[in-house]
């Protein structure tokens, strides 16, 4: 075989090493395209769960039978997409050569038994609000002939006072208290069968009383009376055991939910664990048929040097063509992890209806607050590609909570604190330099500079520097913003809070580097308006 021969074997070589480095671009690409669309489907499984509970709760509060029935068909409409997501996470991805080397999350098996674990809560919701439907229409039932019957019941004992009082017989009127007293024991408090044998005795009383009267109607109204009490009676106890099922069910329901926020929990720290694994094995394939192109293109121009009288220029011309497609492919790659982690953060964003560009716009804000700081370029751009997780936790937030218009109640601003706790219990296990990173800003940029801040009360520089940047940058993106619960604010109005809260909320030196560095934050801004 001639030099020339071997020459253009050799380039056929180099060119199927790029292709396939091409190749594992594209595998990659999807790859992640895949996982994120898996991490999305989990979420609306959790948000539907957390629907069905709402309608579970919404159901015992209900008079009326053609909102239950309203109530009914939406659910069924959860039943139906639920099981649409459960077919699509059943289905196991497309096998290739790449699966062995490749985490596929879909494909794990611990994934697996958490989402086994959201069907079996599913299916129990399910069977939960069957049997709660079908006793809430028989309790409508039970309340339509209570309120038909009642006015009945208490014409018929105003009667049967009136007849009583009449007589002004000291032993029938005390009878007579005690049939008032305990008829509304009966039907508005305790409603249980030992209150209503307690009022049947004033009216066996009576009855024993009246029962040889000749003159008048009221042994025969006594007989009424009692009929009607028997048939109300067992409509109020049925009502009032109704509510104790009510209840029961909806602490079962809020159980499975409380269960399904730990699997969730759980599921986004083996989900970030995967992803990890996933970025080292891109880095190890890359390297390795990165080196293998570059050895052996170095090869190939050793052999050309020797057999073929091309000049040095052109030998180093084309080794360079050569490493500036590998260099090329390699930040595609980098680009690619850098995309991984803004959809992430993006991921927790997007449950409370913001964009994504709020979460680019925090990034870049840190990184000049943190090069002007004094950090280095290397640090300053870690933590902008950490930045963007800071409400990562946000996913183990309910929507009732999260996308609620107005301001929060106690209860709910109590929920909505715990997501920086949750965030930083979802990313603290990594040993990834820049998750860890990602973890101290989830947990510590809603600390205050004065010790008023969460989840640990720190003050000062206690408070991280990357918690204390990332706090500066999201407060001064989320205000200029509009959010479901507010309108945007104007700069004018966002210079003097960041002036009254200087030492308080914030760090005196940033917000002395923010107001000397205002236009580079303000150009940030225009090139990235949602």
């Amino acid at each position: 075989m001639n030099i020339r021969t071997k020459v253009k074997l050799s380039f056929v070589v180099i060119i199927a090493l790029l292709l396939f480095l091409g190749g594992i671009s594209a595998v990659i690409t999807y790859q992640i395209k895949e996982n994120s669309s898996f991490r999305e489907n989990i979420s609306s499984i959790l948000l539907m769960q957390e629907g069905m509970n709402d309608i579970i709760l919404e159901s015992t509060k209900l008079g009326d039978a053609i909102k239950l029935e309203q109530l009914h068909t939406e659910f069924g409409v959860y039943e139906k997409n639920f099981e649409d997501l459960r077919s699509i996470l059943s289905t196991r991805a497309h096998t290739s050569i790449f699966n062995a080397i490749i985490a596929n999350i879909r494909e794990d098996k611990v994934i697996q038994n958490y989402l086994n674990a959201l069907y079996t809560n599913e299916h129990r919701i399910e069977l939960m609000y069957d049997a709660l439907f079908n006793l809430e229409r028989e309790k409508l039932d039970y309340v339509t002939i209570f309120n038909a019957l009642y006015p009945e019941e208490n014409r018929a004992r105003l009667e049967i006072q009136e007849h009583l009082l009449h007589k002004n017989q000291l032993g029938l009127i005390k009878a007579l208290s005690d049939l008032r007293y305990y008829s509304k024991e009966t039907l508005y408090q305790h409603g249980n069968e030992a209150t209503l044998q307690k009022w049947l005795i004033p009216i066996d009383i009576l009855l024993h009383a009246t029962e040889h009267e000749k003159e008048g109607d009221l042994h025969a109204n006594l007989l009424y009376y009692k009929e009607v009490v028997g048939i109300i009676a067992e409509k109020a106890i049925s009502i009032e055991r109704t509510k104790v099922i009510e209840n029961e069910t909806i602490t079962e329901a809020s159980n499975v939910l409380d269960e399904n926020k730990n699997v969730s929990i759980a599921l986004e720290k083996t989900i970030s664990k995967l992803s990890n694994e996933f970025v080292d094995q891109m880095r190890v394939i890359q390297l390795f048929v990165g080196l293998g192109t570059i050895v052996f293109i170095m090869l190939l121009s050793l052999k050309v040097s020797r057999n073929v009288s091309l000049s040095m220029d052109e030998v180093e011309a084309k080794i360079e063509e050569g490493l500036q497609e590998v260099n090329a492919l390699n930040q595609e790659i980098e680009d690619t992890q850098k995309e991984v982690i803004f959809t992430m953060g993006a991921i927790g964003e997007s449950r409370s209806r913001e964009t994504g560009n709020h979460v680019k716009r925090v990034a870049e804000y840190s990184k000049i607050l943190a090069l002007h700081y004094g950090l280095d370029e290397e640090e300053a751009e870690m933590l902008k590609l950490a930045s963007p997780m800071h409400d990562i936790g946000k996913i183990g937030i309910p929507d009732r909570v999260l996308n609620k218009p107005g301001r929060f109640d106690e209860e709910e601003r109590a929920i909505m604190d715990t997501h920086a706790m949750l965030g930083y219990e979802m990313l603290k296990y990594s040993t990834r330099p820049l998750l860890k990173i990602a973890a101290i800003v989830a947990k510590e940029h809603h600390e205050k500079y004065d010790g008023t801040g969460y989840p640990d009360q720190k003050k000062g520089e206690e408070i991280h520097i990357y918690g204390r940047i990332t706090a500066l940058a999201d407060v001064f993106d989320a205000l200029g913003s509009e959010r479901v619960y507010k309108s945007a604010w104007d700069d004018e109005k966002i210079f003097t809070l960041f002036h009254a809260e200087r030492g308080k909320q914030f760090d005196p030196k940033l917000i002395d580097i923010f107001f000397k560095h205002l236009d580079e934050f303000l150009h940030v801004r225009e090139q990235m308006r949602d």
